[in-house]
């Protein structure tokens, strides 16, 4: 069993799951990544094929180089075995498990559509990716965490799923298919709070907002965001992440609730010189 805390971040391979694996291996902990695209300059983008960078084994050398040890695990959300190995691979390599980032998301069809246009076929693979998937590593990480006394689950959310969009998805806006799997997965962390709170089950709902990520602008939407939203960077989300994590004392408060990442972020200094001044 590995003496060092074990984290297990899904869509690692960039991103917000890339930048709070790094943040989590400064602060002492050995880190399984998941993701689809296990190799730098093989991930593409899923509506238009675009090359899009980033890959698990970036994130791991990355992870090597704060001093933890890290494990790359392919995963993909509608492959509901490799899900599930992706837990068994963790336990398997460091024997615990104290902190599970459910941060994939699904990306694929039916994302992007208007609702006339959204078919059943695509609106359960949203739900697939979105939500029975993220439940699935939960089933098998929670009794591992209860046995042990405890453990940290931060589950990434979106505004998208209480929010009404600002305009059109495609124009700022988001779809009426990935609301209602947000809405749903909302509402995952507060009743892990509520079932097993007191088993020592620590469950946080993380509201990242735009974050201006490498798919963001592969895909070129990242102007149309930013009409409405002012975005913020990947490392921002991840050290509010680290925040949570390591920083209990702090955090506890906030146990069940949805924690609006970038506010957090700014209020409490957790990252010098964020956010910059506005222009």
């Amino acid at each position: 069993m590995s003496e060092r805390p074990v984290a297990l971040v899904t869509g690692a391979s960039r991103g917000i799951g890339k930048a709070a694996a790094i943040d989590l291996a400064a602060a002492g902990y050995d880190v399984a990544v998941a993701a689809r695209t296990l190799t730098e300059g093989t991930g593409r983008t899923d509506d238009s094929g675009e090359s899009v960078p980033g890959g698990l084994d970036t994130t791991a050398a990355r992870i090597e180089e704060e001093g933890g040890t890290a494990l790359m695990v392919k995963m993909d959300l509608l492959d509901r075995a490799s899900v599930e190995a992706a837990a068994a691979a963790t336990l398997e390599r460091f024997g615990r498990i104290d902190v599970l980032v459910n941060n994939a998301i699904y990306q694929g069809s039916g994302v992007l559509d208007l609702f006339l246009d959204l078919d059943e076929g695509d609106l359960a693979k949203l739900f697939e990716g979105n939500v029975f998937a993220q439940l699935a590593l939960l089933r098998t990480v929670v009794p591992v965490m209860v046995a042990a006394g405890g453990g940290t689950i931060v589950n990434m959310v979106s505004g998208a799923g209480f929010e009404d969009p600002p305009a059109k998805v495609g124009q700022g806006g988001w779809s009426m298919g990935y609301a209602m799997t947000k809405a749903a997965f909302g509402r995952v962390a507060p009743l892990l709070h509520v079932e097993h709170g007191d088993e020592g089950i620590r469950a946080f709902s993380v509201e990242p907002g735009f974050v201006l990520t490498e798919k963001t602008e592969a895909t070129g939407r990242a102007a149309k965001y930013a009409e409405h939203f002012r975005p913020a960077t990947p490392d921002v989300i991840g050290r509010c992440i680290r925040w949570l994590v390591t920083e209990p004392a702090e955090a506890d408060e906030l146990r069940g609730t949805t924690v609006y990442a970038q506010r957090e972020v700014k209020r409490r200094g957790l990252l010098p010189g964020w956010p910059p001044p506005r222009e």
